[in-house]
C-alpha cells in the first residue's frame, strides 16, 4: 500500500507492510484472547510469529472476523510441526519481495534461530514408583534448547483452538 505523497510528486514514497502488520494483528488478538501465554515473554512471540506467517503465507488475512473455514485451514497447517516448517520455507521461497515480505522473512529468521530452553518432551517417562530428590540437576537435565518455532507453532495451534 503506498500512502499518497503531499509534495507534489505523486507516486513512490514509503512502502508500508500492511498484509504483515495485519497477520501479525490476527495473531495477536489470537493468543491474547486465549490467554495461554504472558505477551512479554520469548515464548509467545514465537507463536505470533508463527501464527502470523500461517496467516500472511496462505492468503493473507480477512478482513474483519475470521471465517469458520478460514480458521479450519489455519488449524491444519499448524498441525503439523515439519511439515508446516517446510511449507513456509517453501512460500518464502517462491515469493517476490516487498515490505511484507521482508517483515515475514526477518520473522522466519528469527523463528529458525533462535533458540529457546523447553521441557525435553522425549526426556520424560513413567514416574517412578518412589519419589527421588535428584536436586536442580535433573531439573536442568529434562530441558533442551529448542528452535523458537517448535514452541510458538503448538502455542499458535492451541490458540486457534481456543479462538
Amino acid at each position: 500500500m503506498r500512502p499518497e505523497r503531499q509534495d507534489g510528486t505523486g507516486g513512490g514514497g514509503l512502502l508500508v507492510p500492511m498484509d504483515w502488520m495485519y497477520a501479525e494483528y490476527i495473531a495477536d488478538e489470537m493468543l491474547r484472547t486465549g490467554d495461554l501465554m504472558e505477551p512479554s515473554t520469548l515464548e509467545y512471540r514465537a507463536g505470533r510469529d508463527a501464527l502470523a506467517l500461517t496467516v500472511f503465507l496462505s492468503g493473507g488475512a480477512v478482513p474483519d472476523a475470521l471465517p469458520a473455514a478460514r480458521l479450519d485451514e489455519l488449524r491444519l497447517l499448524t498441525a503439523y510441526g515439519a511439515q508446516w516448517c517446510g511449507w513456509v520455507r517453501e512460500r518464502l521461497g517462491a515469493s517476490g519481495a516487498g515490505p511484507d515480505l521482508a517483515l515475514a522473512r526477518a520473522a522466519w529468521r528469527w523463528l529458525e534461530e533462535t533458540e529457546l530452553l523447553a521441557a525435553d518432551l522425549d526426556a520424560i517417562g513413567a514416574p517412578p514408583w518412589e519419589a527421588v530428590d535428584d536436586g536442580p540437576d535433573a531439573e536442568e537435565a529434562a530441558q533442551v534448547w529448542t528452535p523458537a518455532w517448535q514452541l510458538g507453532l503448538p502455542l499458535g495451534h492451541l490458540a486457534i483452538h481456543l479462538h
